[in-house]
C-alpha cells in the first residue's frame, strides 16, 4: 500500500487527505498546530468542508495525524500543502513552504515523490524547494518533484477534490509520471502540464483572471451608481449570451485566500525579475482594496439622506465571512469595512450564523487592545433599531423578505434585494 504524508492539514491538505484515505491509501497528516492534531486525532473537524462524521470515518479507515515530522521517512508520496501569505511588504511569504521543506529534507528518502500545492510564484518549485530538499544529500532521479496547484473551493456543494480536474508539473518527465500516477488514484481528471513553472503559472492565471474581471465589475458599480443604472440587472442581461461573456459580479471587497494574495505574487515575480509592473493586478488590487471604503461612503450618504450623522448611528452588518455559508474570515473585506467605520464613531453590530464572536482588528488570534464583537441574538430586534443594515454577505440562513419587511434603510451590496427601503450599492 502506498504511504503518502500530507503536510498542512487546512482548507487545502485535509481535503486531500481524505480523499487519498479513501481510496485505499495509508495517509498520515502532518502539522505544526499541536490543538489542530489534537482534535482529528479525537475526531473534531476545524474546516467547513468536512464533518466530524468524516473525520472520524478517516480514522477508521486509518487516518492519523501528527507533528512528528519522522512521519516522512517511510512515505512514498509527501504533499506539502501549508499557507503561502504576502509578506509586510506585499510580496510573497515562502516561510511556510521554506520550513515544510526542509523537514521534508531532513527525513527524505530515495524514491520519495514530493509535490507542493502551495501557491507560490512560478519557479518556486525547481528554484526554492528542489536546492533544499537537495540537502538531504540526494538528487533530482534519486527523487522525484512535482508541482500541482490546489483548486480547493470552500463551501461549494458541486466540486470538490475528486471531481475538480488537477493539473499537475513536474521539474522532469519522471517525476510528472509518477505525479499523475498518484493524483489519478482519487481525481477523475488529472491534467499535464508541460511542466512544473507552468502549473505555478495556471494557478496564478485563475487568479488573476477573476481579481481583475471583478476588479471591473467593482470600478462600474460606483459609475453605475453615480449614472443612475442598476449594475445587477445589466450583468443578467449580458449574461445571456450564450458565448463570450462570464458574469461577475461587485461587491465589498474580495477576502480568501486566493484573489487577494495570489495575483500580487505575480505582480512580484514580475516585478522582481523583470523589473516591469504588472500593470492590470495592480490596478485591480487597488480597486478591489478599495471597495470597503467605498461601502462606507455609501453608508454615510444613505444615513445623511436620512438626516442622520454617521456618527452614533447604529449599523448592523449582516455577514463578516469572506464567503456566503462558510465561517471562513480569511482577508475578509468586512475587517477593514467596520474599522473604519468605528474609527468615524458608528455604533456597529454584527450577524452572522457562522461566526460566535468576531475580533475587527486582528484575524490571526486575540491580542491586547482588539475589538472583538459578539454575534447579535435578537436580530429581528437589532434590525428594527438600527439606523441601516447593510447585507455583506447572503448566506442562506438569512430570511431577505423578513429583513426588507423589518429594516428602516438597507445598503445591499450583494445586489439580492428589492424595496423601497433597499439602496444596491
Amino acid at each position: 500500500m502506498e504511504r503518502v504524508v500530507v503536510v498542512g492539514l487546512g482548507y487545502v491538505g485535509l481535503p486531500l487527505a481524505q480523499a487519498a484515505v479513501l481510496s485505499g491509501l495509508e495517509v498520515t497528516g502532518l502539522d505544526l498546530n499541536n490543538e489542530i492534531v489534537s482534535g482529528l486525532t479525537a475526531g473534531r473537524s476545524h474546516i467547513d468542508d468536512l464533518s466530524d462524521f468524516e473525520i472520524n470515518e478517516m480514522l477508521d479507515k486509518g487516518f492519523r495525524a501528527t507533528t512528528d515530522s519522522s512521519c516522512i521517512r517511510q512515505a512514498d508520496v509527501i504533499v506539502v500543502c501549508v499557507p503561502t501569505p504576502l509578506s509586510a511588504e506585499g510580496g510573497p511569504d515562502l516561510g511556510a513552504v521554506i520550513s515544510a521543506t526542509n523537514s521534508v529534507s531532513e527525513n527524505l528518502s530515495a524514491g520519495s515523490l514530493v509535490i507542493l500545492e502551495s501557491t507560490t510564484y512560478p519557479g518556486t518549485t525547481e528554484e526554492i524547494v528542489l536546492p533544499i530538499l537537495e540537502k538531504s544529500g540526494l538528487s533530482l532521479g534519486e527523487f522525484e518533484l512535482a508541482f500541482s496547484p490546489e483548486r480547493i473551493d470552500p463551501g461549494n456543494q458541486v466540486f470538490g477534490m475528486t471531481n475538480t480536474p488537477k493539473v499537475v508539473g513536474g521539474v522532469n518527465t519522471k517525476s510528472g509520471d509518477s505525479a499523475v500516477q498518484f493524483y489519478s488514484k482519487f481525481v477523475d481528471s488529472v491534467i499535464r502540464a508541460k511542466g512544473a513553472k507552468e502549473a505555478e503559472m495556471a494557478k496564478l492565471l485563475e487568479n488573476t483572471y477573476r481579481h481583475v474581471n471583478i476588479a471591473l465589475m467593482n470600478e462600474l458599480v460606483e459609475f453605475s451608481n453615480l449614472l443612475e443604472i442598476d449594475l445587477w440587472n445589466a450583468i443578467d442581461c449580458a449574461a445571456t449570451k450564450p458565448f463570450g461573456f462570464q458574469a461577475f459580479y461587485p461587491g465589498p471587497g474580495v477576502g480568501g485566500h486566493c484573489i487577494p494574495i495570489d495575483p500580487n505574487y505575480l505582480a512580484h515575480h514580475i516585478k522582481s525579475v523583470l523589473g516591469r509592473p504588472f500593470k492590470f493586478v495592480e490596478l485591480a488590487q487597488e480597486i478591489n482594496q478599495s471597495m470597503p471604503a467605498y461601502v462606507v461612503s455609501r453608508i454615510q450618504d444613505a444615513l445623511n439622506d436620512q438626516g442622520k450623522a454617521l456618527k452614533h448611528s447604529k449599523i448592523l452588518l449582516l455577514g463578516v465571512t469572506y464567503k456566503a455559508n462558510i465561517a471562513d474570515q480569511r482577508e475578509s473585506p468586512v475587517r477593514p469595512l467596520a474599522r473604519e467605520l468605528l474609527a468615524k464613531g458608528a455604533d456597529i453590530r454584527f450577524i452572522d450564523p457562522f461566526v460566535e464572536s468576531w475580533n475587527v482588528d486582528s484575524e490571526h488570534g486575540n491580542h491586547e487592545g482588539d475589538r472583538i464583537l459578539n454575534c447579535v441574538t435578537d436580530l429581528d430586534q437589532e434590525i428594527s433599531e438600527a439606523d441601516i443594515v447593510v447585507l455583506l454577505q447572503n448566506h442562506k440562513n438569512f430570511d431577505l423578505s423578513s429583513l426588507v419587511a423589518k429594516a428602516k434603510l438597507i445598503l445591499d451590496t450583494r445586489g439580492v434585494l428589492e424595496g423601497i427601503n433597499v439602496i444596491k450599492l
